[in-house]
């Protein structure tokens, strides 16, 4: 990848979307992982700082590590940040909702959607719009979120596989500690993205991209990458079954 042409693109949409929507910049929910980092400097690479806000959102369990590298970024960007802590409110939710059904997922998800709801109000009080942090990998396979980190205006690096957010971050000058650490979504203590996505990113980004972007049969993409056949078709079977979370909601007429 061209990380130089990578960057140059990416500025001009950003300036192109928040210009277009008639915004005075954008905000960004900065989790301290390499996602949230790339889409940070770019915002201010395309906005100036004065023009973003990073939005800290640690739960109890959220590393210390990541909120101190999200703290670092942000102060070394110059932006103007806010921390707002997220357990008050998703105890307030566990409180009121019904105690049968849950589970780890379903509760992790309204993790993600508090944190939605966090950065529209700091979007909207400021005039500004929610950038997101998705990326190639994630959208492919539906490794987000719906109305959670899934809910934002716009997606900068959603062309991007993981390994090329790596590369592109390293071209950005992020610390090589926070390029190279594991990718999670800190949902519930100890959450690593490995323990949810059928492979690891290195050898998923082959499969996706062969898959894809080359067109090629699942056989075909287990032979040259020397994944399982299983897995290439689990990875099919995740992207079909998270196609709703691509797409505007079904409505009468569009069948």
């Amino acid at each position: 990848m061209d990380c130089a042409k990578a960057e140059r693109e990416i500025v001009r949409f950003i300036r192109k979307v928040v210009e277009d929507s008639g915004s005075s910049g954008a905000v960004i929910g900065l989790s301290g992982g390499i996602d949230s980092s790339v889409v940070g400097a770019l915002l201010v690479r395309a906005l100036e700082r004065e023009k973003v806000i990073g939005i800290l959102m640690p739960a109890s369990h959220t590393p210390k590590e990541d909120t101190e590298d999200a703290r670092a970024l942000a102060k070394s960007w110059g932006i103007k940040t806010y921390e707002v802590g997220i357990d008050p409110v998703f105890s307030a939710f566990e409180k009121s909702l019904p105690k049968e059904g849950g589970g780890r997922v379903a509760y992790a998800n309204v993790k993600a959607r508090i944190r939605m709801v966090i950065n529209y109000y700091i979007a909207n009080s400021n005039g500004m719009l929610v950038a997101g942090t998705g990326d190639r990998s994630e959208d492919l396979i539906g490794f987000f979120t719906k109305h959670g980190d899934g809910g934002v205006d716009f997606l900068p690096i959603a062309h991007l596989y993981k390994t090329q957010v790596r590369l592109l971050g390293a071209h950005l000058g992020l610390p090589e500690r926070l390029v190279n650490k594991p990718a999670s979504p800190q949902l519930w203590p100890g959450h690593k993205a490995v323990d949810e996505i059928p492979i690891e990113y290195e050898r998923l980004d082959l499969v996706l991209a062969g898959l894809f972007d080359q067109k090629q049969t699942p056989t075909e993409v287990a032979r040259k990458t020397g994944v399982d056949v299983k897995v290439v078709r689990d990875v099919i079977r995740r992207h079909k079954a998270s196609a709703h979370k691509r797409s505007y909601p079904p409505m009468l007429g569009s069948w």
